[in-house]
């Protein structure tokens, strides 16, 4: 089984690219669906039981974050694959700034989550690392290499 664990801050196609490459596949475990940290829980353990593939759809910006997921993952023995999407703080803001309603983030949300961004690592226990990043309005998809 497979846990999927995204990484980075609002506005940096997350969600988009759950759709395009995990929707028919993995369920979307993320806080905006869910609300409160006791729901997604509930989930996370029912994935878990049931072995079923899954998605962690939020910025994840600290290792600590990413850690309770990963740990969660090998210990009922799911591969565990990052993504990290590239978080440049300026195009996050502009691609927020093409949001309406609920989707638009306050923009001190967007900066504080940059603020805690810490790049993954493949020591942090992932199996498999990926960095994201949009080109001509195209995901591109790139093995971890240390190196931004």
């Amino acid at each position: 089984m497979e846990t999927i664990i995204f990484c980075g801050i609002q506005a940096t196609g997350k969600s988009t690219f759950y759709q395009q490459h995990f929707f028919h596949s993995h369920l979307r475990i993320s806080l905006d669906l869910f609300k409160t940290r006791h729901r997604e829980d509930l989930f996370l353990e029912a994935c878990c039981k049931s072995q079923l593939p899954f998605v962690v759809d939020n910025t994840n910006p600290g290792k600590a974050d990413r850690q309770k997921y990963i740990q969660l993952a090998k210990q009922h023995k799911f591969r565990t694959i990052g993504y990290y999407f590239q978080s440049r703080i300026e195009e996050a803001l502009l691609r927020n700034s093409q949001r309406s309603g609920k989707a638009c983030i306050p923009e001190i949300g967007i900066r504080g989550a940059f603020k805690k961004l810490e790049l993954p690592s493949p020591d942090e226990g992932f199996d498999e690392l990926y960095y994201v990043t949009i080109e001509d309005n195209n995901f591109v998809i790139k093995p971890w290499t240390n190196e931004i």
